[in-house]
């Protein structure tokens, strides 16, 4: 079953200090092997280590369900137990493009569909140019830019139009990159997409 999602109040300057004391001790963090094989041969490359998955101590503040990412840490944490969070390394938008804020997982996919937003046709029309002037939606597949998997984050209800997703592009992984969506490895965001309920509340310091 899973844990019960509260929403908190925290500071940049507390999280930090928690996140900093976890990553010196070297017995805080251990390298988790989530299984999802559906994906394991689509990588070729190698992930740098720090961007596995690996359990980590959290300030005991932060309860079971709460997802925290760190952009300028390139970090995605979900809390699963009092003073444990399973941390992902995530890839970010570039500077402009980044979401900031809390909001909730109120819809999850598996191989979602994808069409480029208004705002990006018309930044980059000649990348998007077969979304030019009609609807046409890419269907899911293992070429679609949101990868296996997506949570969708909305606030009041609305659709925020950011994602967090797989991708088609692992090296952007540590990297600000992206139009504004969290991106992950595919293994990744299959083991998160399971873990987490819609519902979860995301902040995104």
């Amino acid at each position: 079953m899973a844990s019960p999602v509260f929403k908190l109040m925290f500071t940049r300057r507390t999280f930090l200090a928690a996140t900093l004391a976890a990553s010196a001790a070297p017995a805080v963090a251990q390298t988790v092997a989530p299984s999802a094989p559906e994906t394991q041969a689509a990588q070729p490359f190698m992930l740098d280590p720090r961007f596995q998955p690996q359990v980590v101590r959290i300030k005991r503040q932060y309860l079971p369900g709460q997802m925290l990412i760190l952009p300028r840490s390139h970090y995605l944490y979900f809390v699963t137990e009092p003073g444990l969070a399973l941390r992902y390394g995530v890839g970010v938008g570039r500077a402009g493009l980044e979401f900031t804020g809390t909001a909730t997982i109120d819809v999850k996919k598996e191989w979602p569909t994808w069409r480029p937003t208004d705002e990006m046709i018309e930044r980059d029309p000649v990348t998007y140019a077969k979304f030019v002037d009609n609807d046409y939606v890419m269907p899911g597949g293992p070429g679609n830019p949101l990868g296996a998997r997506a949570l969708y984050l909305f606030q009041d209800g609305r659709d925020t139009f950011f994602r967090i997703h797989g991708t088609t592009e692992p090296t952007s992984i540590g990297r600000s990159v992206s139009n504004g969506c969290i991106r992950m490895i595919n293994d990744h965001v299959i083991d998160l997409y399971n873990r987490v309920p819609v519902g979860t509340i995301v902040t995104v310091l």
